[in-house]
């Protein structure tokens, strides 16, 4: 890491190996406009804390299921409400997806259960 006016920062290599992340990824992440790191005075990429944070925001994100472009519109919404309302509709949207699966969980469970399902040449019906 290298100080530049008076900020330590790191190249695309330091930064994407702190999150084990290959430099391709942040590389795609500048192109769809999720990081936005400084140039030295050789146009290499340089990046500080406050693009780590970021790198951290998105990976935490990613996790929760948001696609790249829908973090990038949370991350540089305007205000915190409007930041609050596009997380309250990816909850509600989760808490959907999470009811779906739960039924097909309990369907499948319920024909593991049920000895008509398993019969071979019989349609449960």
């Amino acid at each position: 890491m290298k100080s530049s006016a008076g900020r330590t920062t790191m190249t695309v290599g330091e930064l994407a190996g702190r999150f084990g992340l290959g430099t391709h990824v942040l590389r795609h992440w500048e192109g769809v406009g999720l990081l936005h790191p400084e140039r030295d005075g050789a146009g290499r990429r340089r990046y500080d804390e406050g693009d780590a944070a970021r790198v951290a925001a998105v990976l935490r994100a990613k996790a929760a299921g948001l696609s790249l472009d829908a973090i990038r519109r949370t991350l540089d919404c305007g205000s915190p409400a409007e930041r609050r309302d596009r997380l309250e509709r990816h909850r509600d949207l989760l808490r959907d997806r999470i009811a779906r699966l739960q039924a097909s969980l309990t369907l499948t469970e319920h024909a593991l259960d049920c000895p008509v399902a398993l019969s071979p040449g019989r349609v449960p019906g």
